[in-house]
């Protein structure tokens, strides 16, 4: 069974960065450039939704609209470790942030239901 843990989440100013990390457990011998992996966010009260995601199966790689140009997904398939840059963070970047992964390649890497895997959430806030 695969375990995502993220770190990297806390508070920073408008303007600034974080990079969140999101470390993979239990992944099966294909290896983790055999699976999608991906971020999404959640306001409070509200869905969760796509922030980005990495499909090394088809080389693919997406971004929502709102963070493109900010935010940079990456991964270290020797560490199954996968990242994301975020810089010149907004307030409206203010999310519970989840790594999600699934085997294999999402048909929509934007709809929640294509993984199977969820880590358990990182806080970002970004304040003055």
């Amino acid at each position: 069974q695969v375990h995502l843990v993220e770190s990297g989440g806390g508070l920073v100013q408008p303007g600034g960065s974080l990079r969140l990390s999101c470390l993979a457990s239990g992944i099966t011998a294909s290896g983790f450039e055999h699976y999608a992996v991906g971020w999404f966010r959640q306001y409070p009260g509200e869905g969760r939704q796509a922030v980005s995601c990495e499909s090394p199966m088809d080389d693919k790689i997406y971004y929502a609209d709102s963070v493109k140009g900010r935010f940079t997904i990456s991964s270290d398939n020797a560490k199954n470790t996968t990242y994301l840059q975020m810089n010149s963070l907004e307030p409206e970047d203010t999310a519970v942030y989840y790594c999600v992964a699934t085997l294999g390649q999402p048909s929509r890497w934007y709809d929640e239901r294509a993984y199977d895997y969820w880590g358990q959430g990182t806080q970002v806030t970004v304040s003055s």
